[in-house]
């Protein structure tokens, strides 16, 4: 019995971690990949959230298994949307798995939990 397994998922996300940004790859749609970068303080705009927004977004469909892959390029990450329950390790050589399902439009912010160094949310 594998319970986090998801059958068929409605969409596949690979996240990567590599030093302070992240990656992602919607594997389903002939390989779309893209890099996140957190926005530094003095680029946000007065209504952007500090140490939250980056400049690539994710976009991810509500009411749809979501299947999410986690791996990372060079060291040990950790990745967590709070609001969605979700916290995963990245971990090079590794692929890690999770998934979930999104039940009402919104924006949701992903934050690495961990005290790592500079850079890092927290």
């Amino acid at each position: 019995l594998l319970v986090d397994e998801v059958n068929e998922p409605s969409v596949t996300l690979k996240w990567i971690g590599h030093q302070w940004y992240w990656s992602y790859e919607y594997s389903d749609f002939n390989n779309i990949w893209f890099a996140s970068y957190m926005i530094p303080t003095n680029e946000l705009s007065t209504d952007g959230f500090r140490l939250l927004d980056v400049d690539n977004r994710i976009v991810l469909p509500i009411n749809s298994q979501i299947r999410i892959l986690v791996t990372a390029a060079d060291v040990i990450h950790s990745w967590t949307i709070p609001a969605l329950g979700v916290k995963v390790d990245g971990t090079p050589g590794r692929l890690n798995q999770t998934n979930f399902l999104i039940n009402r439009p919104c924006l949701f912010y992903g934050q690495c939990p961990e005290i790592c160094g500079a850079k890092h949310n927290f």
